[in-house]
């Protein structure tokens, strides 16, 4: 029966629910300021608490109101076992989050890769994470999905990343004096960290093909979230002083004369 001494009680118990939630809210804002770095942990943590609260008082609603709670609990059993199935995969998604928030497996802000799929954490919920991909596109993926796939954590919770650019030169061209371009256009890049001591070092992998040399070009960049950026304004300026000091892409194989081809 609905009195004025029962809406006072269901008033009491919102506002309890409210101030509690707020105050755990207070907390964890506090905590996440003082450790950014636990932001995948803090963020799920303050929703699961927050529905733990409500659900409480929800459940402190319906005492005032004299509802037997464990008659409606066995009432709902074999409804259950049919909403389970249903909620199956919800559920799946759920375990999948507390896996991956309690496994550290990857955090708010680390670039990783999943499938064909690069991008940066932007968020991760109990049932799905969300990603941001260099193309600046949205993608959410659920988290029972990622528990199922490989992933590849490409920073690991540091602020930078090491990348790679490959360039292909004709094979007659001088090789020390590419590296040399690469390596000074690298250096002059504020986004590119080069550091021995800290083993931040630019480094070259040659393959050498028909008519062409392959460089591939290691190094460690800031901002893991602009890779392709940084990459672009790289090979940019790199091609630009290819072109001024003469080293030239390979030439078509029409424009070259192969001394093992049998005369006609």
């Amino acid at each position: 029966m609905l009195t004025t001494l029962n809406i006072l009680k269901i008033v009491i118990i919102i506002a309890i629910a409210y101030i509690a939630s707020k105050i755990l809210e207070f907390i964890y804002v506090k905590r996440l300021k003082m450790r950014k770095k636990e932001k995948s942990v803090i963020i799920p943590l303050k929703r699961i608490t927050s529905l733990i609260i409500y659900v409480i008082a929800f459940i402190s609603i319906l005492l005032v109101f004299e509802i037997d709670i464990t008659a409606a609990i066995a009432g709902l059993g074999i409804g259950a076992i049919v909403i389970g199935f249903g909620l199956q995969e919800i559920i799946s998604n759920w375990i999948s989050g507390i896996i991956i928030i309690t496994g550290s497996i990857y955090r708010i802000d680390d670039v990783i890769r999943v499938g064909d799929i690069t991008g940066v954490v932007t968020d991760i919920t109990l049932r799905s994470t969300r990603l941001k991909t260099y193309d600046r596109n949205e993608v959410i993926i659920p988290n029972s999905t990622m528990i199922g796939e490989k992933i590849i954590n490409l920073t690991a919770g540091r602020n930078e990343l090491i990348s790679s650019i490959s360039f292909t030169i004709d094979y007659k061209c001088d090789i020390d004096k590419a590296k040399k371009i690469i390596e000074d256009v690298l250096k002059k890049k504020e986004e590119v960290t080069v550091d021995e001591e800290e083993k931040r070092e630019i480094r070259f992998i040659v393959r050498t093909k028909k008519w062409a040399t392959e460089i591939e070009t290691l190094f460690w960049i800031k901002k893991p979230r602009d890779e392709e950026f940084i990459k672009s304004s790289i090979t940019e300026a790199v091609k630009k002083d290819f072109e001024r000091k003469k080293i030239i892409p390979p030439l078509p194989d029409r424009l070259r004369k192969d001394p093992f081809k049998p005369k006609k």
